[in-house]
């Protein structure tokens, strides 16, 4: 039998690979594409946040330093897109399995100028904004009890390590199926 904390630090494991946050900055030149993919699990929420760095602390930021964005889907379904934008937000629940794709591109300028660009990208448990929750949940529960927004993470991030067991169990299944054939095949 597993001891109790041995159980804890597993859950724990788990829970933090679970809730997966990106956050980078990269520099951009005009008439140049850069994008950056994530795989994604069905039924993952998934929160993204960009905005182009302003070069100057005393200046606003030049029309010039204008971005576009497009967030794809594995099939290349558009899920959302961007147009000449110095920042912005998306966010939606994955469909389907696979590869998501968020493309930023600057249009050409003559001369050629360079940008960097702020990206957040959060799945997961760490996509949720707790805060809102919480406060949308004061509004309708007519005694407060402290601790509330703790279970609503609690109850996520148990269906997030529910998830992720069955995820790894059905990985496991196939894995034990290959390996019975190779070793029949030999």
């Amino acid at each position: 039998m597993i001891p109790s904390r041995s159980l804890v630090t597993m859950a724990l494991v788990v829970c933090f690979l679970s809730a997966k946050v990106q956050s980078l900055r990269f520099d951009l030149r005009s008439g140049q594409t850069k994008c950056i993919s994530d795989d994604k699990k069905s039924n993952a929420m998934t929160v993204g946040e960009f905005s182009v760095v302003n070069p100057s602390d005393t200046l606003p930021l030049n029309d010039s330093h204008r971005i576009s964005v497009r967030v794809t889907s594995p099939r290349g379904n558009s899920y959302h897109t961007f147009e000449l934008v110095t920042t912005g937000q998306f966010a939606f629940t994955a469909i389907e399995a696979g590869d998501y794709m968020v493309c930023f591109s600057v249009p050409n300028h003559d001369p050629v100028i360079s940008m960097s660009v702020d990206f957040d990208w959060k799945t997961g448990v760490a996509a949720k904004d707790w805060s809102s929750i919480a406060k949308k949940d004061q509004l309708y529960v007519v005694v407060a009890v402290h601790g509330d927004r703790e279970l609503h993470k609690l109850n996520d991030t148990i269906h997030q390590i529910h998830q992720e067991m069955f995820y790894l169990q059905q990985e496991m299944f196939w894995l034990s199926l290959s390996l019975s054939l190779s070793s029949q095949i030999k």
